[in-house]
């Protein structure tokens, strides 16, 4: 058996006819999308990291800023409280606070008294209007403490914004007499993103072009092989089973690739058996018989090759006509398949050589008992194929070969076995040299029967 393999390799780098670019490729679609949808996730979940440690950071050192500043106000407010005339406190306090404002210490600061009202401001609009009653609480706190004055910081991180309340007093034996509020602004998202925004750009175009890399690998390296594993199987839809595949990922597409030439090769043999089968029996025909016979030659293993005759077929046909002839056939072959499945091994091989002959590959532990059953099941059987009266007679009348009318017997079935267990033997030519020899003595004896070869030379 041969066959000529064209000169058409495809190759997972070479470039796709304009037909295969037209292809609506859901699987690069998806990855596409994919990698679109990762990029994004990747990005936002960057962002977001980025933005929190920066707001934690700036939130800590706005909070460090914040208490700084406060420390330092506290110094000079109490200052103004203890050297100040009762009747000019107010006034000094105003421009401390205003002091403290063009310093840049403070920004944002009100003065207020235990009844709420803004005595002192940074902003002097302010001054006279009512604080809100969560900050007369903080006055409360702060009155209770046995301090001269203290501080007590309030930290909204909704708000990003920060409040210390400063409690002034003469002495720690007196009631509280003001209450200092200074506010810091923290950062919020917005600022702190234009911070990171220039670093974020770098970062994105980063996993864009990574991406972007990712998606092209996966392109030439998982899509690629596909589109040619696709195109071949196209090709050999149509029947060409020259075509084979090239492709060198050294993966599991590689041996996806391999196995995908194996199978052609196995379509090309099975083509061949095809082309080969006997078209009465569907059994394999002479060339799959001698590979099948060459197999176990070549596998060293211990084989028995059953050879098949019908005795008296040809004057069954002359009298019953081709169509009988062919259900003789018919029924032979049947016998040799069930054979195998009820005393042979699943792996036997049954063949058709043409004609009435047929051949049968097994062990020799198994030879005996394939052959009974064939011989028994065959007498068995062909005598549905006779008449009555040809029953009845036990022969039927025929031309002979040379012309003479003769009777002839009830077909019976002649198998010839022909083994290497006592014996080396070397080629498929040996084997049916041997079997003519048996096959005519099994022929000399009368009813079905079967006869092994046994000799060691």
């Amino acid at each position: 058996m041969g066959h000529e393999l064209n000169d058409v390799d495809i190759s997972c780098s070479k470039h796709y006819t304009e037909k295969m670019a037209g292809i609506n490729l859901t699987l690069q679609n998806r990855i596409i999308t994919l990698v679109v949808i990762c990029s994004i996730l990747l990005i936002s979940a960057v962002t977001v990291v980025q933005l929190n440690n920066r707001l934690e950071v700036s939130t800590d050192f706005n909070t460090y800023r914040a208490n700084l500043s406060g420390n330092i106000a506290k110094a000079s407010l109490e200052n103004t409280i203890r050297l100040a005339p009762s009747e000019a406190v107010v006034k000094t306090l105003q421009a401390n606070l205003k002091g403290l404002n063009e310093s840049n210490i403070i920004s944002d600061a009100v003065i207020f008294d235990k009844n709420g009202t803004v005595v002192a401001a940074t902003n002097q609009s302010k001054v006279g209007s009512e604080v809100r009653a969560k900050d007369l609480i903080r006055w409360e706190e702060l009155n209770a403490l046995k301090e001269e004055s203290s501080i007590v910081s309030d930290i909204n991180t909704l708000a990003r914004k920060i409040d210390i309340f400063i409690g002034l007093k003469k002495s720690a034996a007196e009631s509280l007499l003001y209450t200092a509020k200074i506010s810091f602004s923290l950062d919020d998202i917005q600022t702190v993103f234009s911070r990171i925004y220039g670093s974020m750009l770098f970062v994105s175009l980063l996993i864009i072009l990574a991406n972007i890399l990712l998606g092209y690998l996966l392109s030439k390296t998982v899509l690629g092989p596909i589109k040619v594993l696709n195109e071949v199987t196209k090709i050999i839809s149509q029947g060409n089973l020259s075509v084979r595949t090239k492709i060198h990922t050294h993966d599991e597409l590689e041996e996806l690739g391999k196995t995908f030439n194996h199978m052609t090769e196995e379509l090309i043999k099975m083509k061949e058996r095809a082309e080969n089968a006997n078209p009465l029996t569907k059994l394999p025909g002479n060339i799959v018989i001698h590979e099948e016979v060459d197999k176990q030659i070549k596998r060293n293993r211990k084989f028995v090759v059953i050879y098949c005759d019908l005795d008296n077929f040809k004057a069954f046909n002359d009298k019953y006509g081709i169509a009988k002839g062919d259900d003789a056939i018919k029924l032979t072959a049947d016998i040799f398949r069930e054979s195998v499945k009820q005393a042979g091994n699943a792996d036997d091989f049954v063949g058709h050589e043409g004609g009435d002959d047929f051949i049968l590959l097994t062990t020799p532990n198994k030879a005996q008992a394939v052959a009974d059953y064939i011989t028994s099941t065959f007498d068995k059987r062909v005598r549905a194929l006779y008449t009555k009266e040809d029953l009845d007679q036990g022969h039927i009348i025929a031309h002979a070969r040379d012309g003479s009318i003769k009777e002839f017997p009830i077909m019976t079935i002649s198998l010839a076995g022909v083994t290497n267990e006592q014996r080396d033997i070397l080629s498929y030519g040996e084997v049916t040299n041997i079997a003519a020899e048996v096959k005519k003595k099994a022929k000399a004896v009368e009813g079905s029967v079967f006869v092994m070869d046994k000799r060691r030379a």
